[in-house]
């Protein structure tokens, strides 16, 4: 007899993840990958010698604390104490966790109910709306509406805001959580301290949390400035912010990030925590506490990398807009993070003849991969059915690549307008 497994409902319809398909095209060799959010520049050494050294040290090749290696969560705190401007305790206030990805999932897992509904704004990262399915609970999605600025030539991530009225209306009793994501991915975009307030007054009203993911928040251009909406009155106790190393230090395959809060919150995802996965790997905490101890000794100067990569990101985000600018086409230049979307219906590419029932966006990029061995990924992997169509002419680049995987790029884009 056949065994006839019931799914859990709660996970039905979330099997399907863009990224495994659209990576597996990207992998072919020949093909110039700006798609996902994979550095090809090297992180800092010192980061690595640490590593390195911590290897060596008997005792850091064992667990640690679960919570939060005792050392990093210290460096945290002294950090963050510093851009918030408050005490920050490291053992109550500061979870360090699997990524950002881990963070947010505790969150969610800790904070949200079912039935409850949470607030999520569009373009969103993919796994915002299938981690509040998980839980039982229902998305509620808003999108970032473009509002050119008169008289810019240039596009700009600041052109995309939300509709105060339209955000107000999406708040009611049963609301329990915004998700918010300063500097935006894939948009670029750094809310300012009056979007920033106007949230906050919201949640402040309606007596509800904030999760607060800020992972690019060291990667600002142009003189903008990051504010954490934590720092915002009213906002410290009902916010989780989240952050990441493989976003800070370029290293994204050491997968650890850390959630910052009250006590009265993180406790909640310290619980979910040790039922979980439990722990992280204690060499890598190592590592990453006595760099950021590094940095923090240096903290405003220019050789302190908080400040240097951005430096750095700055120059192949402008390289990016401007090889794209003279092939035609419009990107909408970010102020943060290190991706840029770009309209590419002026290209006028007929697609009609592949897949059936996926919007433009998708098919066009499959096309580039296949014919012009440029790889992105489609905008509308970042939105809900009901908004694809609002977004489906865009595609989204990835610009934090050494220089000769952006020259390779630029040779393609050439080649493609002499055609």
């Amino acid at each position: 007899m056949t065994f006839r497994h019931k799914n859990a409902k709660r996970i039905e319809g979330l099997d399907s993840n863009i990224w495994v398909e659209f990576t597996k095209l990207a992998a072919d060799p020949s093909v110039v990958n700006l798609g996902q959010g994979l550095p090809d520049i090297s992180p800092p050494n010192y980061l690595k010698e640490e590593l390195a050294k911590a290897a060596f040290v008997n005792r850091l090749n064992q667990y640690t604390r679960g919570f939060g290696h005792p050392l990093l969560v210290e460096a945290l705190s002294q950090v963050y104490g510093k851009v918030c401007g408050r005490k920050i305790d490291p053992y109550t206030d500061i979870l360090v966790t699997v990524g950002a990805y881990g963070s947010l999932f505790s969150a969610m897992q800790g904070l949200i109910e079912v039935e409850d509904e949470v607030i999520i704004i569009e373009p969103y990262y993919d796994c915002y709306v299938d981690m509040v399915k998980m839980v039982g609970a229902k998305p509620v999605c808003i999108p970032l509406r473009y509002k050119p600025a008169a008289g810019g030539d240039v596009a700009s991530s600041a052109d995309w805001v939300l509709d105060p009225a339209e955000l107000a209306s999406k708040f009611n009793s049963k609301t329990k959580a915004i998700v918010l994501n300063t500097p935006h991915n894939p948009i670029g975009k750094v809310y300012t301290k009056e979007e920033l307030q106007k949230i906050a007054d919201l949640c402040i009203k309606h007596d509800i949390l904030c999760i607060s993911d800020e992972v690019y928040e060291w990667m600002i251009y142009n003189g903008k400035k990051h504010i954490k909406i934590a720092t915002l009155p009213g906002m410290w106790e009902r916010t989780v912010t989240i952050g990441s190393v493989g976003k800070t230090y370029t290293v994204t395959g050491w997968k650890l990030g850390w959630s910052i809060g009250p006590q009265h919150l993180i406790k909640h995802l310290q619980v979910v925590q040790q039922n979980t996965l439990y722990t992280c790997p204690t060499p890598l905490q190592e590592a990453v506490a006595q760099a950021f101890l590094i940095d923090f000794r240096r903290m405003d100067e220019s050789d302190c990398y908080f400040c240097s990569l951005p430096r750095e990101l700055e120059g192949k985000r402008n390289h990016l807009a401007r090889m794209l600018q003279e092939v035609g086409l419009k990107p909408v230049v970010p102020e943060g993070g290190y991706f840029m979307i770009v309209d590419v219906s002026m290209l006028n590419v007929d697609v009609s003849d592949m897949e059936e029932n996926k919007p433009y966006d998708y098919k066009f990029v499959k096309w580039m991969i296949k014919n012009k061995k440029l790889a992105a990924i489609p905008l509308t992997a970042f939105c809900s059915p009901e908004t694809q169509e609002k977004f489906e002419k865009y595609i989204r680049f990835c610009f934090i690549k050494e220089d000769s995987t952006l020259d390779a790029a630029e040779k393609i884009l050439k080649n493609w307008k002499k055609h």
